[in-house]
């Protein structure tokens, strides 16, 4: 495997403003997914990719090298993800370093470990487009999920039978934490069109992504009991 790690942070974040960099327990945001990253990749694989001088400053503090800055055209709000992960791929191939498997960490999931990362490395082969980590929803689409039909009443979004939770099936959602992605795929269409997707399994807790204020406090949270845990052992 020719890695290619890329950690996604543009300054302008709205739901959390400059999120990225703000210290969450004792440590900025970022550098939890720097951390998980760095205790599976030699740092010359691991790509900050941001638009944001102060982002870029912090993450060197950390002592990662920040390769470039963003162009304009990548640092809007409109920019996409998927523009952003082939700019990287481009300017790394441009360098003399042509990777073969993308992994994209963002820095929202602080309880992403090293350890998740090596397990979802596990189910990665080259013959599929991607690995992604998910996590089993609450929102079942056979269950509790509902559209407005053109009459204006809600039907279920995925017609079944079933009158008990239990009895539907599984069903999963990307929690944002773990992309391990083909790039010869990644060249030839958009994540959202790959067909050959296997994924690895989180828990809740590990799954927690930051958007909002409210997942910020309950991120908080989630550091203070891990603290109290440590001074019970």
């Amino acid at each position: 495997m020719k890695p290619l790690i890329v950690i996604p942070a543009r300054g302008g974040s709205k739901g959390v403003p400059r999120k990225n960099i703000k210290v969450l327990g004792d440590k900025p945001l970022i550098q939890y997914t720097i951390d998980a990253a760095k205790g599976v990749f030699d740092d010359e694989f691991i790509c900050v990719s941001t638009d944001d001088f102060e982002i870029k400053s912090v993450v060197e503090q950390l002592g990662l090298k920040v390769p470039f800055l963003r162009p304009n055209e990548l640092a809007s709000d409109t920019a996409g993800t998927y523009e952003v992960l082939l700019h990287a791929i481009s300017y790394y191939e441009a360098k003399g370093y042509f990777p073969d498997t993308l992994i994209l960490l963002q820095p929202t999931s602080p309880f992403r470990t090293s350890a998740h990362i090596k397990e979802a490395l596990k189910l990665y082969h080259e013959s599929i487009d991607m690995v992604v980590s998910v996590k089993e929803t609450k929102a079942n689409p056979y269950y509790i999920l509902f559209e407005e039909d053109r009459n204006g009443y809600l039907k279920k979004t995925k017609e079944a039978n079933f009158t008990r939770r239990q009895d539907c099936p599984k069903v999963w959602e990307y929690n944002g934490a773990i992309y391990i992605i083909n790039v010869k795929a990644l060249k030839e269409r958009a994540i959202s069109q790959f067909t050959k997707v296997c994924k690895f399994e989180m828990d809740e807790t590990s799954s927690h992504d930051i958007d909002t204020l409210l997942d910020w406090k309950i991120a908080e949270i989630i550091i203070n009991d891990k603290e109290n845990d440590r001074y019970k052992e």
